[in-house]
């Protein structure tokens, strides 16, 4: 048996169920939060400012929707969630300036709204100040409260434990629309008790969420760049509010989850793109496992969303405190070489079990096209002019033309449908 470094105290995963405690052992304790160096933060915020992948590789983005639309399911899917998550997302876009509905008391209002998101069916919900140095360029004036209140939505298990396949593209789809309405609900709430409330829309970010999602206690970043929450670990969906309601701040936790990452690497190992990093690197400030975008999305788009590393996590698939036990008892990682835990099948491949890889012909991850749609636009007429020879001069008045109907459209209206938890911080 190890010994147990520290024991946390968590809220039950219904609002009616009794809180949990998670036994940390010793060798696994790190940091709460997220190791970072506020410095370089700082820098590369002002120097590099953040922008969300749906502009700065929306090329690849309308090449993974053009192969998924092929697949008959996956294309009425997309389109059927389109169409029901933009009126969402329009609402949430008003939000920011409705006034309250009445007058705030002035009293702390923290318990009020946790009570509610829950009874709204959000399993994780705590408080932080909103950081701006994760705003997107696209955005930085959007954000208008200094509250982050953050919240994470239980995607159903059963569909989940069949990743790759159209159901669960078909829950993913739909816990990002529950939680978004869910987040309206909870808006209306909060300006009932006399506060403003401003929702960012499920689908429509501001900021990678994760870093205050960690900051405000819910949860800590996996190995697989996904959130992972006591209960359900990377199956829980994010979204949040700003707000001026008087709450109190919530504080980062060590689940043990940094170090337990490094001894487990299942999702590492199980990946079938090989985009996921063994070590940590330090990334604008911050220490984390880096995914490998460019083997991770050619996956994604050929294979029904992929989703593997969630489906294979062991806090996932049995919750953290069983993890945990588990772990304190044995020194070994709950469920890791079963085929229970990491079997999967992709579509046309078969299945794979443990120690068991697919392999993609040679040009699988090189024709993914890399940047905006402009830039990608431009690099295609450059390839196209020295085909010819170095005549560009049609090609550049065909550019022209292109890029002026471009600019003609609302080019930050970004709906993110397929890849909301992508972390590229």
């Amino acid at each position: 048996m190890l010994k147990i470094g520290h024991e946390v105290v968590h809220p039950g995963k219904g609002v009616n169920d009794p809180a949990v405690n998670i036994p940390i052992p010793e060798e696994l304790e790190t940091t709460e939060g997220i190791p970072l160096n506020q410095r370089e933060v700082d820098w590369y915020a002002r120097e590099y400012p953040l922008e969300t992948q749906n502009i700065t590789e929306r090329a690849s983005r309308e090449w993974a929707n053009t192969l998924r639309d092929q697949h008959a399911e996956m294309r009425e899917i997309r389109k059927e969630h389109d169409r029901l998550n933009k009126p969402l997302i329009m609402a949430a876009r008003l939000t920011g300036d409705q006034e309250p509905t009445a007058e705030a008391s002035g009293e702390d209002v923290s318990e009020l709204i946790k009570i509610k998101a829950r009874e709204l069916g959000f399993q994780e919900v705590g408080y932080t100040s909103f950081d701006l140095h994760y705003t997107y360029q696209s955005k930085k004036d959007w954000v208008k409260y200094p509250t982050a209140i953050c919240l994470g939505y239980e995607q159903d298990f059963e569909p989940t434990q069949t990743i790759p396949s159209v159901d669960a593209e078909i829950v993913h789809s739909s816990t990002y629309r529950t939680e978004g309405a869910a987040a309206l609900e909870l808006g209306n709430f909060i300006r009932a008790l006399g506060y403003r409330a401003q929702v960012m829309g499920s689908g429509d970010s501001v900021a990678p969420y994760k870093p205050m999602h960690v900051q405000s206690g819910v949860g800590q970043q996996g190995a697989c760049g996904y959130l992972l929450t006591p209960h359900v670990g990377s199956r829980c969906r994010l979204v949040g509010l700003t707000t001026d309601a008087n709450v109190t701040y919530d504080k980062p936790v060590d689940y043990g989850i940094h170090a337990f990452c490094q001894v487990c690497q299942v999702c590492v190992n199980r990946c079938p793109g090989r985009a996921l990093m063994r070590d940590k690197i330090w990334w604008r400030g911050v220490e984390k496992n880096k995914l490998y975008f460019k083997r991770c999305r050619p996956v994604m788009a050929r294979y029904l969303g992929c989703g593997i590393c969630m489906k294979v996590c062991p806090i996932q698939k049995y919750g953290l405190k069983n993890v945990m036990e588990h772990y304190a008892a044995t020194g070994q990682v709950l469920g890791k070489g079963t085929h229970d835990l990491e079997g999967y099948t992709l579509e046309g491949k078969g299945y794979f079990g443990p120690g068991e890889l697919p392999v993609f012909e040679a040009n699988f991850f090189s024709t993914m096209p890399h940047g905006t749609e402009y830039e990608h636009t431009y690099e295609s007429f450059k390839a196209q002019a020295k085909a010819q020879g170095g005549n560009s001069d049609d090609l550049l008045a065909q550019f022209k033309s292109e890029m002026s109907t471009h600019l003609g459209q609302e080019t930050t209206d970004n709906l993110q449908m397929m890849d909301q938890d992508a972390d590229y911080i």
